[in-house]
């Protein structure tokens, strides 16, 4: 093994500074009346670099008697911490510890009937945000969201959303289902959300629903009612509205998430378990209770159940589905485990899209694929929520969505300009913003500070970005595109130059909307003009 002190001592000093570029360091120097003075900052060059205060200092590297690499960010000594999140059940903050390192977290994922909006997507970005985090500290995740693909999942059941879109279209329910789940995974890939360890498909598991049915009739919790479809019995479960603050004897009857057909039940709250098929011909099982489907949230239930061990350390949703999916699912399952089941329940909230909810009706549904289709990286999607707290109301536009795919350019040009080391450096304010109930505009509003920071090297500031981007997953190392500009947009680059020297400003404006128009963005500084692929 080569003794890396003797090497360097066998470098000479002006070659350790060459090589030392981007980095702080000291650097002690022999004035010419032979005295010594000490000069710090980040070296731009072989003969500058940044003070503190911002100033440059000029030196002679041949005047240099010592030099040394100030490693100020690298401390390994500090804990990341461990992630405190908010538990919407008892309205504080839970620290998420896991069992045996590992986190076991239940995601409600998509119904596939048509495309995730961004509203959804903002919903399963967060079970991203979450699992990164919790890697960050060290744990291992053990991440399911189930896919539904039954259709029984709407703002409301007066029809069945995967039956109406197929008597719609004239496809097949279930191939519809696997077209929009294929295109739900490839969103997921363009937001850069790493996959769960299971995608279980409600279709599927029937077995496992119709078995939990059967327990909870068994137990009492559930009943057969006069119409022969399968209700719990809410009133058998004690701590009903716990996590919702709805309560059993304050519930109107005729709530928009019941069945218009629910006129089995006992009690207005009750819910169905499974539902006959009656004059449905198409989505259907065959069970104890006779040909039917499942209701909707048993689904969750016989799902976590199964795939986390009857124990869920965290369950995810948007905030909508708080009452009544979870609540119900709640008393469905801690009745069917004997325990709490779920330690912490965790909603993100809404999304507005330029002031007002999308909806089909308003006519400002958004995808991402209308993302991509305006020229912007998909990743500026996953840029601009992480800017808004998890759980706050967000309003997102498209100029918000401009900017973050701006700032995307440019911090990637940062790191690109400043080499290829994938070495990280751990950033106490990133990691306490993350683990303070992700705190992700905290977190880049540190790196923003960082970018700017003239103290701190390109290569710190490097090593910094890539520790943030662990969790944000910015993909800030892919670096910057490369392409070859034609004559003809050459052509007009050189004639704008000219332009400009000839002070003919509205000819360089003129070349600008062309050049604009070709897929340039330009930039004119104090060295001239400059461009970049948008």
């Amino acid at each position: 093994m080569h003794d890396y002190g003797c090497y360097m001592a066998s470098m000479s000093l002006r070659t350790q500074i060459a090589q030392a570029l981007g980095k702080r360091a000291t650097i002690r120097l022999r004035d010419s009346d032979g005295g010594l003075r000490d000069i710090v900052g980040v070296l731009q060059s072989e003969t500058e670099l940044i003070n503190r205060r911002g100033e440059v200092v000029n030196f002679n590297p041949d005047e240099a008697v010592a030099f040394r690499v100030i490693p100020v960010f690298n401390r390994r000594d500090v804990s990341t911490g461990s992630l405190s999140i908010y538990d919407t059940k008892s309205k504080s903050l839970h620290t998420i510890a896991g069992t045996d390192g590992v986190v076991r977290i239940y995601c409600c994922g998509p119904t596939v009937y048509r495309d995730a909006h961004v509203g959804n997507l903002r919903t399963f970005l967060l079970s991203d945000l979450i699992s990164r985090t919790l890697q960050m500290t060290g744990l291992d995740v053990s991440l399911v969201q189930n896919i539904t693909d039954v259709g029984h999942m709407a703002d409301d059941f007066e029809e069945d959303k995967m039956l109406a879109e197929s008597a719609k279209t004239k496809v097949d329910p279930f191939q519809i289902a696997r077209t929009f789940e294929d295109r739900f995974h490839i969103d997921l890939e363009r937001l850069n959300i790493e996959p769960a360890a299971s995608y279980p498909r409600a279709s599927e598991k029937m077995a496992e629903m119709i078995t939990a049915i059967e327990k909870l009739i068994a137990m009492k919790r559930a009943y057969v009612g006069s119409d022969g479809s399968v209700y719990f019995d809410a009133t058998s479960f004690p701590t009903y509205g716990a996590l919702s603050g709805n309560k059993l004897d304050s519930l109107q009857p005729g709530h928009r998430y019941e069945f218009t057909d629910e006129g089995g039940k006992r009690f207005h709250a009750d819910w169905a378990l499974w539902k006959l098929a009656g004059a449905r011909t198409q989505m259907i099982w065959d069970s104890p209770w006779g040909a039917g489907f499942p209701g909707w949230h048993i689904e969750c239930s016989a799902m976590s159940i199964e795939l986390l061990d009857a124990h869920v350390d965290l369950h995810l949703g948007g905030i909508d589905l708080r009452f009544p999916h979870h609540e119900n699912e709640r008393a469905q399952s801690n009745s069917l485990t004997g325990n709490e089941t779920v330690d912490t329940w965790v909603h993100g909230e809404h999304l507005l899209f330029e002031g007002r909810k999308m909806s089909k009706s308003a006519g400002n549904v958004v995808l991402l694929q209308d993302v991509i289709d305006r020229g912007l990286d998909p990743l500026s999607l996953r840029f601009a929520l992480l800017e808004n707290r998890y759980r706050s109301q967000m309003d997102l536009s498209w100029a918000s969505l401009e900017a973050a795919h701006s700032t995307l350019k440019r911090w990637r040009q940062l790191l690109s300009s400043a080499g290829t080391s994938a070495e990280m450096k751990f950033d106490q304010e990133v990691s306490d913003a993350l683990t303070t109930d992700l705190d992700t505009p905290r977190a880049m509003q540190r790196i923003r500070t960082i970018e700017k920071d003239s103290t701190i090297g390109a290569l710190d500031k490097r090593a910094l970005f890539l520790f943030a981007d662990q969790v944000f997953g910015l993909d800030l190392d892919r670096g910057v595109e490369q392409r070859e500009v034609s004559s003809e947009i050459q052509a007009l680059l050189d004639a704008r130059i000219t332009a400009r020297a000839e002070k003919n400003w509205s000819l360089s404006d003129s070349l600008r909307d062309q050049l604009t128009n070709a897929g340039l963005e330009i930039n004119d500084g104090a060295e001239g003009q400059s461009w970049s692929w948008k």
